[in-house]
Formats: C-alpha cells, sequence, structure tokens
C-alpha cells in the first residue's frame, strides 16, 4: 500500500523556521522525483520545490528561493523541505508528492501557519 505520510507542520511565528518531513512507504521511493506542493485557503496548488531522483537537481518556487531547502534521504525513503525566514504568506497545507512517469502519489498534508 502506497502511503506519504507528512510531519513537522505547526504554528510559528514570522521569521521563524520549520522543517517538514514526508515518509514513504509502498513504492520505490529512490526512483520518484519528489515534490513538496502547497494550497493556500484561497487559491490553488502551488509547485513548491522538487528534487529529482538521487538529488542530482532542485528546483524551487520564486517566492521560496533562498528561504526553503529540499532534501531527500533515499535510505530512509524521507524527504524534507526546510523552510526559514518564514512569512505569513507561507500559511498553507502542504503536501508531499510522488512523481515516476504515470505514477503520482499524494499525501494527505500537513497545516503550517505563520502569524505572531
Amino acid at each position: 500500500q502506497v502511503q506519504l505520510v507528512e510531519s513537522g507542520g505547526g504554528l510559528v511565528q514570522p521569521g521563524g523556521s520549520l522543517r517538514l518531513s514526508c515518509a514513504a512507504s509502498g513504492f520505490i521511493f529512490s526512483i520518484y522525483t519528489m515534490n513538496w506542493y502547497r494550497q493556500h485557503p484561497t487559491k490553488g496548488r502551488e509547485l513548491v520545490a522538487s528534487i529529482t531522483n538521487a538529488g542530482t537537481r532542485t528546483t524551487y518556487a520564486d517566492s521560496v528561493k533562498g528561504r526553503f531547502t529540499i532534501s531527500r534521504e533515499d535510505a530512509k525513503n524521507t524527504v524534507h523541505l526546510q523552510m526559514n525566514s518564514l512569512k505569513p504568506e507561507d500559511t498553507a497545507v502542504y503536501y508531499c508528492n510522488a512523481v515516476f512517469g504515470d505514477y503520482i502519489h499524494w499525501g494527505q498534508g500537513t497545516q503550517v501557519t505563520v502569524s505572531s
């Protein structure tokens, strides 16, 4: 059974940091490109960061460049999103996503709220 389980969300003050993790199971994690998306309450789902298999390439949305870092640990079937200098506009539900060709898997999401 394929599972993606996110953790690490919560409430943080502006300027603070959070580290999201996504634990994968039920598929060959190492061959998948892993992504983090987010969805604001009134907007569509946005691709935040992406990391290819073996971590050979990472890409980021312009809105998070220089503040967020995506990484993966293939030995632990886990992908992380380190989020620094958080802003209120980063408030959203963050989703883990795995892609390999036509195979696409989604997690259930974790809430991140940036507020004073």
